[in-house]
């Protein structure tokens, strides 16, 4: 019990964040569930579900922030990591559907039947058990990321060569999941979910567990970024950030640290796109694209890097912008975006977060 306040010491924005995190999780599914539409404080379940992909979106935060505001990688690929661990669900999700597809096969999903396939790949096989797709959530973005990162680390590519291949690594993924012999889904992608675990996705009482889950993994991937931060690791991340070749020159295995986080970013990003594709209904191969990588870095930039709490603020804030932007200016809502970037990269280079440092509340006590 004592480790909970230890790792949140001296992390005062840390621990309003939580505190809103498990206040949330309580009152949004009560507010849903226990009043009448009509009362003036009913969450309607689209609201909630809309929270609840906010809240998968500053997970994601949170791990790019690790890569890039703790160890100096600028990733422009996390959206892969993202995307597999919710196909990784979303492949459970579809061998849940049986009988009640369109075309009522047992075992082959709707867009198999309908492109003449015989059999399930072998890579489908498993995923009709809950805790397998679990680990694949888990093994599949950090395996790539192992590998990638043991491929590029040791060949000590770093900077702005770094952040291109991570992005083409993501654009490569995006057009092989395009191509229909891929067994994902195609263009279309996987959707058309019924339930998930035997209860019922279009039920309120699964989405307000889906908000619930989506809450405690982001407070809990919070409280795990900070304890690495916080710890021999976390300094030595900073350091490597600030001066690398030094900290390789005075003995430092560099390559291993920035393989570590990067890996566990990537784990963190899979585990956020397994929690934001049950409660969306849709994974394609969009979410591979390499602009929604870049515009998770906007929100790490807008909201404060190598602070963590100030990813979940960028996340939160440019989400909700978006969806009321996205519909008042669906075609100027990208130059919006691209000026806040800019706005804030001038005026305000520690984002929001660094307002807050200016603040009493926040000033003295918050980590970074």
């Amino acid at each position: 019990m004592t480790a909970f306040p230890k790792i949140l010491q001296n992390d005062r924005a840390g621990t309003v964040l939580i505190a809103l995190l498990l206040l949330a999780g309580v009152l949004v599914p009560l507010l849903n569930l226990s009043t009448g539409e009509a009362s003036p404080l009913h969450v309607s379940t689209y609201t909630m579900t809309l929270l609840g992909k906010y809240l998968c979106y500053a997970l994601l935060a949170i791990a790019v922030d690790m890569a890039w505001g703790y160890l100096g990688i600028l990733s422009l690929g996390h959206g892969a990591f993202f995307a597999l661990g919710g196909y990784a669900m979303g492949m459970y999700l579809m061998r849940q559907i049986g009988t009640r597809g369109v075309y009522g096969h047992p075992i082959l999903p709707d867009f198999m039947v309908f492109l003449n396939w015989k059999a399930l790949p072998w890579f489908w096989h498993g995923f009709n058990w809950f805790g397998f797709a679990l680990l694949m959530v888990i093994l599949v973005p950090g395996a790539l990321a192992g590998i990638f990162g043991w491929l590029a680390f040791r060949s000590r590519v770093t900077g702005v060569y770094l952040s291109i291949m991570t992005q083409a690594l993501t654009y490569a993924l995006m057009l092989a999941f395009f191509r229909n012999e891929m067994g994902f889904g195609g263009n279309n992608g996987l959707t058309d979910f019924k339930d998930i675990l035997g209860f019922s996705l279009q039920s309120d009482f699964t989405r307000a567990g889906l908000f619930v889950a989506s809450a405690l993994a982001l407070a809990a991937g919070y409280l795990a970024c900070r304890y690495i931060t916080g710890s021999r690791l976390g300094r030595l991340c900073t350091a490597i950030r600030d001066q690398e070749d030094r900290a390789r020159f005075i003995g430092y295995r560099v390559e291993d640290a920035k393989l570590w986080i990067f890996t566990f970013s990537a784990i963190l990003a899979g585990i956020a796109g397994a929690l934001y594709v049950p409660q969306v209904g849709i994974i394609n191969p969009t979410e591979f694209a390499p602009l929604a990588s870049i515009e998770i870095v906007i929100w790490v930039a807008v909201g404060g890097r190598a602070t963590l709490y100030g990813a979940v603020i960028g996340a939160l804030m440019i989400n909700y912008a978006k969806s009321v932007l996205t519909a008042a200016f669906p075609d100027a809502w990208l130059f919006g975006l691209g000026a806040l970037f800019v706005l804030v990269t001038i005026f305000l280079p520690d984002g929001v977060a660094g307002l807050l440092k200016q603040t009493r509340f926040f000033g003295k006590r918050v980590p970074s």
